[in-house]
């Protein structure tokens, strides 16, 4: 009962908090991307704040010695729509590779163009692949990194790579550009679940691994990436499962 209370006080809390920055934010759409930059980190800083306070969620960064300061690829697992928003709190500029059909979404949309993130059509094939890569080599030549989703959507807690495959687009930013790429692992999923309503309180762990290094063969690259990851991930959500009260 509790429980239902706090998450449906967190959800209601989230979407007004939501509503009422893209509000505030809509004027930054005249000026220069930065102000729309910091607006995206306050929304994410807030919606990390409300979490913890209504929800019970608290937040562990790990691995912050791997924490990329320039030009560099971050590969993460995705469970969860907390990370879709977190990258804004943690890095200075991201780039996230995010899809198309977001981009079409009123004001939202119009911000994502203006903080200059990478939008990908994933129907577009090869002609989609060489937008991106162009996109990308832009924005480690700004210096800023680049998020990406290697299985390219959000999967639950406990499902492998082998249900949900490591997507080419990574190997292809790692072939493209030439930069070291930073593994993240984390367990979000096990505290905002996709698709559910309930919140469960306890610790969301992100913690970035040791950096891949640019130049491997790409099978060799393959293989590290889905291995760093996904031992990390079944680690944390087996830390993550302890501290949830049974």
């Amino acid at each position: 009962m509790i429980r239902a209370l706090r998450s449906t006080l967190f959800n209601l809390a989230f979407y007004l908090w939501t509503v009422g920055m893209i509000v505030t934010c809509s004027p930054a759409l005249l000026l220069p991307h930065r102000a729309i930059i910091r607006g995206q980190a306050l929304w994410a800083r807030g919606t990390n704040s409300l979490m913890r306070v209504i929800a019970g969620i608290s937040i562990d960064y790990r691995g912050l010695e791997h924490r990329p300061a320039g030009g560099a690829i971050v590969a993460a697992k995705h469970q969860s729509a907390w990370e879709t928003m977190v990258w804004h709190a943690i890095l200075d500029d991201p780039a996230i590779i995010m899809k198309k059909e977001l981009s079409y979404l009123p004001i939202y949309g119009w911000m994502a163009h203006k903080s200059r993130m990478i939008i990908v059509d994933r129907k577009g094939g090869a002609k989609a692949l060489k937008e991106m890569l162009a996109q990308a080599r832009q924005a480690v030549a700004d210096g800023r990194q680049i998020v990406i989703f290697p299985q390219g959507t959000r999967t639950a807690p406990g499902v492998s790579d082998r249900e949900v495959p490591y997507q080419p687009g990574v190997s292809a930013l790692y072939r493209g550009l030439d930069v070291a790429v930073v593994p993240v692992a984390l367990n979000s999923g096990l505290f905002w679940p996709r698709r559910q309503f309930l919140r469960q309180p306890g610790t969301i762990v992100l913690e970035y691994l040791e950096p891949i290094p640019p130049g491997l063969p790409r099978k060799e690259f393959d293989r590290l990436l889905c291995e760093r990851i996904e031992s990390a991930t079944r680690r944390l959500e087996d830390e993550g499962h302890r501290g949830i009260p049974q």
